[in-house]
């Protein structure tokens, strides 16, 4: 039994009870149907598309010097590339490339946002060919909305096992054709009717198909606006006269339905029509600002000037514009004057100085590398002839395409002669290993370790030879 002093205190506790928020920390994701759309950013967007799949899934098939013209040869442990021959010791070129790729990322950002995500990123070119395929088997957005809606029966079930059996086919081809950059395509193509792959052949084109099957198929805009990197920093490599997709909201607002007379006035050229929400890949609404989700595709754009044109309005309410450039109203060429600045000139410059440096480093190669391994079981023996020898092993790495013979030589110590092939022929792209036995007569005073060079050379071509230094054990 509650006493009258209690009660006052229940409702007191009652009036300030706090109720418990039950939901989510994360967003619930809302599955986005796009909108089919045409016009000219369209179009540039297919082009490179069709470029970069076509460079993809072509370059592994075409032959250079009766191999493989790109081959990325694990098991010899060499690169291709056409007329190009890398070994583990030229991994410089590799980081190189790497540096190269970060620096014309930052430019590229620099200058027109994110054009890569929207025009070449494998993330973007990927989904967009699924959604393709999802077109191409489901219909339209209408369609597709409404098969969704639908509860499960034979024809969704034959849409839907249609759809996911050609995005496993095209994830798997994908796959297949990776491995192929790895292991000799034509090797890849004679083990698929008795499916004898190795093991990590099996692994990655099982693994590289299951993630392009989940990313592309499933997750799409989730893997650009949650898990890459790309769009959490870009924003520190844009500045006010960096290009950006933008809405003109002086044009654009206040939103509303055409009119005619008097109240046409009162509406600016939006009518709210949400195509540009429809249409965008990522599901963000171009007329809130830019938002890190973007990935410049211009869809927006394109989809924005047919309701223009459709309405006898001039385009560009949606267009590519600079935040200066919106804000101080400038025209074509007062946009491109202000897109060379110094930052864009410092990442010119230092790109076009790697170009060039690994342009030359390429052209002034020699095709020939050699190590020289001295035999550490014994620092030095002592000859019949009461000379000194010491066992040495050098790897000739030929680089080149064709065989080449080279003449093999010692000096560094009076009297001192080789013991062995001093003579050899090395195949085109391969090493040979050589062992070679050092002998010297005992300089008088001198003891312990000495400096001695080996030099290989082709005696038909003075510029086709290395000389390395090595280290003669005295007792």
């Amino acid at each position: 039994m509650t006493t009258p002093v209690e009660k006052p205190r229940a409702a007191a506790a009652k009036a300030v009870e706090v109720p418990v928020d039950t939901g989510s920390l994360y967003e619930k994701r809302r599955k986005i149907q796009v909108r089919s759309v045409s016009g000219r950013f369209n179009k540039w967007r297919w082009a490179m598309f069709f470029l970069t799949q076509l460079l993809f899934y072509g370059l592994c098939w075409i032959d250079w010097n009766g191999r493989q013209a790109v081959l990325f040869h694990l098991v010899e442990r060499k690169f291709y590339i056409f007329g190009l021959v890398l070994w583990p010791q030229d991994v410089i070129y590799l980081a190189v490339l790497l540096v190269l790729a970060a620096y014309a990322l930052f430019l590229v950002t620099a200058i027109g946002g994110r054009l890569f995500c929207g025009y070449a990123c494998p993330q973007t070119v990927y989904t967009e060919i699924f959604m393709w395929i999802e077109r191409f088997v489901e219909g339209e957005r209408p369609a597709r909305m409404k098969l969704d809606a639908q509860p499960m029966n034979a024809r969704k079930f034959r849409l839907r096992a249609t759809k996911h059996l050609l995005w496993l086919l095209l994830a798997l081809w994908t796959g297949f054709t990776l491995v192929g950059y790895f292991t000799p395509i034509k090797e890849l193509v004679a083990a698929v009717p008795t499916l004898s792959f190795g093991p990590w052949e099996w692994f990655w084109i099982l693994f590289y198909a299951g993630f392009l099957y989940m990313q592309a198929g499933f997750l799409r805009e989730q893997v650009c606006k949650y898990m890459c990197p790309y769009a959490r920093f870009q924003g520190v490599m844009f500045d006010p006269d960096t290009l950006i997709i933008g809405y003109d909201p002086e044009r654009g607002e206040p939103r509303g339905a055409k009119r005619k007379g008097a109240a046409a006035a009162k509406t600016g050229d939006c009518i709210d029509c949400g195509i540009c929400v429809q249409v965008c890949p990522t599901g963000i609404d171009i007329r809130k600002g830019l938002q890190y989700e973007c990935i410049a595709c211009a869809k927006c754009i394109d989809g924005c000037d047919e309701v223009m044109d459709k309405l006898g309005s001039p385009r560009g309410l949606i267009r590519y514009s600079t935040e200066n450039a919106m804000a101080q109203k400038f025209g074509p060429s007062e946009i491109l004057s202000h897109l060379v600045r110094p930052r864009i000139l410092l990442y010119g410059f230092i790109l076009a100085a790697i170009v060039a440096g690994t342009a030359w480093s390429l052209a002034t190669r020699t095709p020939l590398k050699v190590d020289v391994l001295r035999d550490r079981g014994a620092l030095s023996r002592e000859a019949d002839d009461g000379r000194i020898e010491n066992a040495y092993t050098l790897q000739i790495m030929n680089t080149d395409e064709q065989a080449h013979r080279f003449a093999i030589s010692v000096d560094g110590l009076e009297g001192i002669d080789i013991v062995g092939d001093r003579i050899v022929e090395v195949n085109g792209a391969s090493a040979l290993t050589v062992p070679l036995t050092v002998l010297v007569e005992p300089p008088p005073g001198l003891k312990g370790a000495q400096t001695i060079h080996f030099e290989i050379r082709a005696p038909y071509d003075e510029k086709l030879s290395v000389r390395e230094k090595a280290t003669f054990y005295l007792p």
